[in-house]
């Protein structure tokens, strides 16, 4: 029986990215900058931001944010593949969110992903 390979940061930043940046942000007037940490197997940190109503994902620590997102790398995943939404796993605890909760709302309200 083989083993599961494990994910690393570089692949689920990926995956983030290819989910996030083409979600519709035309409805969000104002700049919101969230840092993500990702705890357990591929661990690090990247930033999603929405500046002048689009989104980027990118491979940083993000110090001037708005709100950081904690959580495994299992959970965002699962939320880049909409198996689950960001509010349900906020609600749940299979994320924590510390920072601006108006604009993480802003984001769990206006957000559309493809």
């Amino acid at each position: 029986m083989s083993e599961k390979k494990p994910i690393t940061y570089e692949q689920i930043v990926d995956r983030v990215r290819k989910t996030f940046e083409n979600a519709d942000a035309r409805e969000i007037f104002e700049h919101v900058a969230i840092e993500v940490d990702i705890v357990g197997e591929g661990a690090g940190a990247f930033y999603f931001e929405v500046a002048e109503r689009a989104c980027l994902v990118e491979p940083y620590n993000y110090y001037n944010h708005d709100g950081r997102i904690i959580a495994s790398a299992d959970v965002i995943l699962k939320l880049a593949a909409k198996k689950i939404h960001m509010r349900d796993a906020w609600h749940t605890g299979l994320i924590k969110y510390e920072g601006n909760e108006v604009k993480f709302n802003l984001l769990l309200d206006k957000l559309r992903l493809p």
